[in-house]
């Protein structure tokens, strides 16, 4: 034997004994340990709650039937002149008399469906996945209690419109719905007509958000509803396996997204002019870390992707963190309402502490309120359940 050979053998060893230590390094945190309690305590009082779906309830003002989604613009008011008239817009401020109820009944739906399925992937226990399906069957399934797969009738506005484009951001609660649909599919739970149900519903609402002129409309937006249109495309066409629009997503993530959304400096300008600059902001960023960690792919990391004039997703990761950890620090104005209930755990942190393996960001994202109780805020959180995201 050469002497070269026992320096190549040790080299060869410790390089093998390196991997090996790599592969087996734990994850950035355990999620089914951290939020056990979190998930079962809600979960276990959900066993026993009965689904609500949009035909529980309706509004004379709405120009749809009774499976039709109806909500009417936030920002929308009476007008002291005219109060019979066309309602006027207060930006920021929300009309508290507004028709509301098909929104909490979706978002209901939402924290029922994803607490539900998190604590089945806790504790492995069928009785959640089965209450999970009294849900689904009911709002995509059950013809009596069905919801209609568009949303022509978001967003109205009295006197003025009877549905707009930027209404399609009311269904952000569905992504964890699609999500807990897609991990129970794969766990062959889901399965049969229930499945077959599912993803028709899903693939005609896909077929209204890339074809319809409201779903084009908020396509095309310019802020953070075009972000949520991609957010939602995406997730919904994961579930039902459409790669087009999987394709699709990416493209306008890397073409139209960051480079007409994000600044240089990693911050989003167009959410900066809003009344609302922080939370938007957080929402935004939220949203697009969202698509990324639903489109990326071995050959296609968003996280990563550069436009060619250097903006990337880690420059707005960069950007909001501070702010994040201080909020007295923020440089721009103070939300005109409900400033003072954020921040909260942000799905922005948890997804991007993954693509880096950054355990200060997982550690900041530990840090902060994983429960909010605010209507805004929950409304503006449609990712509740991480264990349904990161393994």
């Amino acid at each position: 034997m050469s002497q070269r050979a026992p320096r190549t053998i040790a080299f060869l060893t410790t390089l093998l004994l390196a991997l090996t230590t790599h592969a087996a390094a734990p994850p950035l945190l355990d999620l089914k340990q951290l939020d056990h309690d979190r998930v079962l305590k809600p979960a276990a009082a959900f066993l026993s709650e009965k689904p609500i779906t949009v035909t529980a309830q309706s509004s004379p003002r709405s120009a749809g039937g009774p499976h039709d989604f109806f909500s009417e613009g936030d920002y929308w008011w009476p007008n002291p002149a005219d109060p019979a008239g066309p309602y006027i817009q207060k930006d920021g401020m929300t009309n508290p008399d507004n028709f509301v109820a098909h929104r909490l009944a979706m978002i209901r739906l939402s924290t029922h469906i994803a607490t539900l399925t998190a604590a089945w992937r806790i504790t492995g226990e069928q009785k959640y996945a089965d209450h999970a399906f009294t849900h689904l069957r009911a709002w995509f399934i059950n013809k009596d209690t069905m919801m209609n797969p568009n949303l022509q009738y978001a967003q109205a506005i009295k006197g003025i419109t009877t549905g707009r484009g930027i209404g399609v951001i009311d269904t952000i609660h569905l992504i964890e719905v699609a999500k807990s649909a897609s991990l129970l599919q794969q766990a062959g739970l889901l399965e049969g007509n229930d499945l077959d149900g599912m993803k028709k519903w899903f693939t005609d609402y896909l077929t209204w958000l890339t074809t319809s002129k409201n779903g084009q409309e908020e396509m095309n937006a310019k802020n953070n509803h075009g972000t949520c249109w991609v957010m939602q495309a995406a997730a919904f066409a994961s579930f039902t396996g459409d790669e087009k629009t999987l394709a699709l997503c990416r493209d306008r993530f890397k073409k139209t997204l960051l480079p007409t959304q994000l600044a240089p400096d990693g911050s989003f300008p167009l959410e900066l002019k809003r009344t609302k600059p922080y939370s938007y902001s957080l929402f935004n960023l939220d949203a697009m870390a969202t698509i990324c960690h639903i489109c990326s792919t071995k050959d296609d990391n968003l996280w990563t992707f550069t436009t060619p004039d250097g903006r990337t997703m880690k420059k707005a990761i960069t950007f909001i963190t501070p702010y994040i950890q201080d909020k007295t620090k923020w440089p721009h104005k103070p939300d005109v309402m409900y400033h003072e209930f954020w921040p909260v755990r942000s799905p922005a942190l948890l997804f991007a502490a993954q693509a880096f393996n950054d355990p200060e960001s997982i550690a900041l994202w530990k840090t902060l309120e994983a429960n909010p109780t605010n209507e805004e805020v929950i409304r503006n959180v449609p990712i509740r359940q991480p264990v349904l995201w990161v393994d």
